[in-house]
Protein backbone atom coordinates (compact mmCIF):
# COMPACT_ATOMS: atom_id res chain seq x y z
CA UNK A 1 0.00 0.00 0.00
CA UNK A 2 1.08 3.55 -0.71
CA UNK A 3 3.55 4.77 2.53
CA UNK A 4 0.79 7.87 3.08
CA UNK A 5 -1.82 5.73 4.20
CA UNK A 6 -2.14 5.69 7.99
CA UNK A 7 -3.73 2.20 7.95
CA UNK A 8 -1.92 -0.91 7.32
CA UNK A 9 -2.84 -4.67 5.61
CA UNK A 10 -1.09 -7.53 6.17
CA UNK A 11 -0.63 -11.02 4.95
CA UNK A 12 -1.40 -13.22 7.68
CA UNK A 13 1.70 -15.49 8.24
CA UNK A 14 -0.39 -18.71 8.87
CA UNK A 15 -2.80 -18.54 5.63
CA UNK A 16 0.04 -18.25 3.10
CA UNK A 17 -0.03 -22.04 2.29
CA UNK A 18 1.09 -23.30 -0.85
CA UNK A 19 -2.15 -23.93 -2.03
CA UNK A 20 -3.78 -20.54 -1.60
CA UNK A 21 -3.73 -16.73 -2.10
CA UNK A 22 -2.47 -14.48 0.57
CA UNK A 23 -5.34 -13.26 2.03
CA UNK A 24 -4.75 -9.49 3.34
CA UNK A 25 -6.09 -8.55 6.72
CA UNK A 26 -6.52 -4.89 7.71
CA UNK A 27 -5.98 -3.54 11.20
CA UNK A 28 -7.20 -0.25 11.20
CA UNK A 29 -9.43 0.96 14.50
CA UNK A 30 -11.44 4.13 12.93
CA UNK A 31 -12.81 6.86 15.59
CA UNK A 32 -16.52 7.62 15.65
CA UNK A 33 -18.45 10.16 17.13
CA UNK A 34 -21.77 8.97 17.96
CA UNK A 35 -24.55 11.83 18.63
CA UNK A 36 -27.32 10.39 20.91
CA UNK A 37 -30.63 12.69 20.78
CA UNK A 38 -31.89 12.59 24.55
CA UNK A 39 -34.71 14.71 25.50
CA UNK A 40 -38.18 14.57 27.03
CA UNK A 41 -41.41 14.42 24.90
CA UNK A 42 -43.70 17.26 24.58
CA UNK A 43 -47.04 17.03 24.06
CA UNK A 44 -46.53 16.61 20.57
CA UNK A 45 -44.96 13.12 20.44
CA UNK A 46 -41.29 15.29 20.35
CA UNK A 47 -39.58 17.57 22.23
CA UNK A 48 -36.37 19.87 22.82
CA UNK A 49 -33.68 18.94 24.68
CA UNK A 50 -30.01 18.40 24.55
CA UNK A 51 -27.20 16.52 22.46
CA UNK A 52 -25.21 14.14 24.43
CA UNK A 53 -22.07 12.99 22.50
CA UNK A 54 -21.14 9.70 23.58
CA UNK A 55 -17.33 8.69 21.88
CA UNK A 56 -16.62 4.97 20.64
CA UNK A 57 -12.90 4.72 20.76
CA UNK A 58 -11.86 1.92 18.14
CA UNK A 59 -15.14 1.14 17.52
CA UNK A 60 -14.37 -0.69 14.36
CA UNK A 61 -11.19 -3.10 16.13
CA UNK A 62 -13.83 -5.69 17.19
CA UNK A 63 -15.66 -5.64 13.42
CA UNK A 64 -12.21 -5.65 11.73
CA UNK A 65 -11.72 -8.84 13.27
CA UNK A 66 -14.96 -10.06 12.45
CA UNK A 67 -14.86 -9.26 8.62
CA UNK A 68 -11.30 -10.53 8.48
CA UNK A 69 -12.74 -14.24 9.84
CA UNK A 70 -15.61 -13.99 7.35
CA UNK A 71 -13.48 -13.19 4.72
CA UNK A 72 -10.91 -16.52 5.08
CA UNK A 73 -14.60 -18.40 5.60
CA UNK A 74 -15.38 -17.54 2.22
CA UNK A 75 -13.14 -20.13 0.85
CA UNK A 76 -15.99 -22.63 2.34
CA UNK A 77 -17.63 -21.53 -0.81
CA UNK A 78 -15.54 -21.47 -2.74
CA UNK A 79 -13.68 -24.67 -2.21
CA UNK A 80 -15.31 -28.15 -3.52
CA UNK A 81 -16.12 -31.18 -1.63
CA UNK A 82 -13.14 -33.58 -2.85
CA UNK A 83 -15.15 -36.67 -2.79
CA UNK A 84 -16.98 -35.48 -5.63
CA UNK A 85 -14.36 -33.94 -7.73
CA UNK A 86 -12.44 -37.56 -7.70
CA UNK A 87 -16.01 -39.04 -8.79
CA UNK A 88 -15.98 -36.62 -12.06
CA UNK A 89 -18.75 -35.01 -11.00
CA UNK A 90 -18.63 -30.92 -12.86
CA UNK A 91 -20.06 -28.38 -10.37
CA UNK A 92 -19.86 -30.10 -7.47
CA UNK A 93 -21.16 -29.02 -4.13
CA UNK A 94 -18.78 -27.26 -1.99
CA UNK A 95 -17.66 -27.31 1.56
CA UNK A 96 -20.15 -24.69 2.82
CA UNK A 97 -23.19 -26.23 1.17
CA UNK A 98 -22.76 -29.23 2.47
CA UNK A 99 -22.69 -27.63 5.96
CA UNK A 100 -25.85 -25.24 5.47
CA UNK A 101 -27.80 -28.29 4.48
CA UNK A 102 -26.32 -30.23 8.17
CA UNK A 103 -27.47 -27.09 9.74
CA UNK A 104 -30.97 -27.46 7.84
CA UNK A 105 -31.54 -30.91 9.35
CA UNK A 106 -30.37 -29.50 12.98
CA UNK A 107 -33.49 -27.12 12.42
CA UNK A 108 -35.86 -29.87 11.32
CA UNK A 109 -34.91 -32.66 13.37
CA UNK A 110 -37.66 -33.76 15.41
CA UNK A 111 -37.41 -33.21 18.91
CA UNK A 112 -35.39 -35.78 21.29
CA UNK A 113 -35.10 -35.96 24.91
CA UNK A 114 -32.00 -33.82 26.25
CA UNK A 115 -30.97 -32.86 22.66
CA UNK A 116 -30.71 -29.45 22.06
CA UNK A 117 -31.48 -28.72 18.23
CA UNK A 118 -29.75 -25.26 18.59
CA UNK A 119 -26.52 -26.61 19.85
CA UNK A 120 -26.83 -29.13 16.92
CA UNK A 121 -27.17 -26.27 14.20
CA UNK A 122 -24.01 -24.60 15.62
CA UNK A 123 -22.18 -27.99 15.51
CA UNK A 124 -23.18 -28.43 11.68
CA UNK A 125 -21.86 -25.03 10.59
CA UNK A 126 -18.01 -25.17 12.49
CA UNK A 127 -17.58 -29.19 12.12
CA UNK A 128 -15.66 -28.51 8.71
CA UNK A 129 -14.78 -24.61 9.23
CA UNK A 130 -10.70 -25.60 9.72
CA UNK A 131 -10.89 -26.55 5.79
CA UNK A 132 -11.21 -23.43 5.09
CA UNK A 133 -6.91 -23.55 5.98
CA UNK A 134 -6.50 -27.09 5.69
CA UNK A 135 -9.08 -27.45 2.23
CA UNK A 136 -11.14 -31.03 2.33
CA UNK A 137 -8.88 -34.37 3.66
CA UNK A 138 -10.20 -37.03 2.43
CA UNK A 139 -9.39 -40.75 2.91
CA UNK A 140 -7.88 -41.03 -0.69
CA UNK A 141 -5.09 -38.55 1.04
CA UNK A 142 -3.72 -41.07 2.61
CA UNK A 143 -3.69 -38.84 5.77
CA UNK A 144 -3.30 -40.04 8.96
CA UNK A 145 -6.92 -40.01 11.24
CA UNK A 146 -4.16 -38.16 13.93
CA UNK A 147 -2.35 -35.94 11.74
CA UNK A 148 -5.64 -34.84 10.00
CA UNK A 149 -6.95 -34.00 13.20
CA UNK A 150 -3.82 -32.14 14.33
CA UNK A 151 -3.55 -29.63 10.99
CA UNK A 152 -7.17 -29.16 11.35
CA UNK A 153 -7.05 -27.95 15.16
CA UNK A 154 -4.04 -25.91 14.60
CA UNK A 155 -6.04 -24.29 11.32
CA UNK A 156 -8.83 -23.94 13.87
CA UNK A 157 -6.45 -22.07 16.30
CA UNK A 158 -5.32 -20.08 13.87
CA UNK A 159 -8.87 -18.74 12.35
CA UNK A 160 -9.68 -18.19 16.08
CA UNK A 161 -6.77 -16.02 16.19
CA UNK A 162 -8.04 -14.09 13.24
CA UNK A 163 -11.63 -13.46 14.62
CA UNK A 164 -9.55 -11.73 17.91
CA UNK A 165 -10.09 -14.67 20.51
CA UNK A 166 -12.85 -14.02 23.00
CA UNK A 167 -16.02 -15.56 23.56
CA UNK A 168 -16.95 -16.36 20.72
CA UNK A 169 -13.43 -17.69 19.51
CA UNK A 170 -13.91 -20.04 22.29
CA UNK A 171 -17.43 -21.16 21.57
CA UNK A 172 -16.04 -22.29 18.19
CA UNK A 173 -13.24 -24.02 19.87
CA UNK A 174 -15.89 -26.48 21.99
CA UNK A 175 -18.08 -26.72 19.68
CA UNK A 176 -15.78 -27.86 17.48
CA UNK A 177 -14.01 -30.35 19.75
CA UNK A 178 -17.93 -31.72 20.72
CA UNK A 179 -17.90 -32.92 17.45
CA UNK A 180 -14.31 -34.17 16.92
CA UNK A 181 -14.73 -36.26 20.06
CA UNK A 182 -18.13 -37.18 19.47
CA UNK A 183 -18.50 -36.77 22.73
CA UNK A 184 -22.04 -35.47 23.32
CA UNK A 185 -25.93 -36.27 22.07
CA UNK A 186 -25.07 -33.59 19.80
CA UNK A 187 -22.54 -34.43 18.02
CA UNK A 188 -23.62 -37.75 17.83
CA UNK A 189 -26.64 -36.63 15.95
CA UNK A 190 -24.62 -34.27 13.80
CA UNK A 191 -22.34 -37.05 13.07
CA UNK A 192 -25.16 -38.50 11.41
CA UNK A 193 -25.98 -35.35 9.39
CA UNK A 194 -22.64 -35.75 7.90
CA UNK A 195 -23.12 -38.77 6.74
CA UNK A 196 -26.92 -38.29 5.52
CA UNK A 197 -26.10 -35.66 3.94
CA UNK A 198 -23.12 -37.32 1.96
CA UNK A 199 -25.67 -40.20 0.35
CA UNK A 200 -27.64 -37.82 -0.22
CA UNK A 201 -25.90 -35.74 -2.19
CA UNK A 202 -24.55 -39.01 -3.48
CA UNK A 203 -27.85 -39.95 -4.33
CA UNK A 204 -28.60 -36.76 -6.22
CA UNK A 205 -25.09 -36.73 -8.43
CA UNK A 206 -26.51 -40.52 -9.31
CA UNK A 207 -29.28 -39.13 -10.78
CA UNK A 208 -28.27 -36.14 -12.25
CA UNK A 209 -24.96 -37.39 -13.83
CA UNK A 210 -25.72 -41.08 -14.46
CA UNK A 211 -23.13 -42.33 -12.42
CA UNK A 212 -23.28 -45.02 -9.69
CA UNK A 213 -21.43 -43.63 -6.56
CA UNK A 214 -21.60 -47.01 -4.21
CA UNK A 215 -18.41 -46.10 -2.05
CA UNK A 216 -19.99 -43.39 -0.21
CA UNK A 217 -23.17 -45.51 0.49
CA UNK A 218 -20.84 -48.13 1.66
CA UNK A 219 -18.38 -46.40 3.32
CA UNK A 220 -21.51 -45.23 5.76
CA UNK A 221 -23.35 -48.48 6.05
CA UNK A 222 -23.98 -49.41 9.46
CA UNK A 223 -22.51 -46.22 11.13
CA UNK A 224 -25.22 -44.34 11.78
CA UNK A 225 -25.44 -43.56 15.82
CA UNK A 226 -28.70 -42.34 16.36
CA UNK A 227 -32.48 -43.28 15.36
CA UNK A 228 -32.64 -40.11 13.43
CA UNK A 229 -29.74 -41.17 11.25
CA UNK A 230 -31.03 -44.42 10.96
CA UNK A 231 -34.34 -43.65 9.93
CA UNK A 232 -33.54 -40.78 7.05
CA UNK A 233 -30.67 -43.22 5.71
CA UNK A 234 -32.91 -45.69 5.53
CA UNK A 235 -35.23 -43.64 3.05
CA UNK A 236 -32.19 -42.13 1.16
CA UNK A 237 -31.29 -46.31 0.55
CA UNK A 238 -35.08 -46.94 -0.10
CA UNK A 239 -35.71 -44.18 -2.93
CA UNK A 240 -32.42 -45.14 -4.36
CA UNK A 241 -33.62 -48.99 -4.83
CA UNK A 242 -36.59 -47.36 -6.36
CA UNK A 243 -34.71 -45.55 -8.57
CA UNK A 244 -32.65 -48.06 -9.72
CA UNK A 245 -35.34 -50.73 -10.27
CA UNK A 246 -37.20 -48.20 -12.36
CA UNK A 247 -33.74 -48.07 -14.60
CA UNK A 248 -33.78 -51.78 -14.78
CA UNK A 249 -36.98 -52.17 -15.70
Amino acid sequence: MPSSSPHHCFPSRSILLPFSKPIFFCNAPILRSVSVRSQPLGSDGFGGGSNKHISLEKHSVSSASVIDFLTLCHRLKTTKRKGWINNGIKGAESIADHMYRMALMGLIASDVPGLNRERCIKIALVHDIAEAIVGDITPSDGVPKAEKSRREQAALNEMCEVLGGGMRAEEIKELWLEYENNSSLEANLVKDFDKVEMILQALEYETEHGKVLDEFFISTAGKFQTEIGKSWAAEIISRRKSLSAKRLS
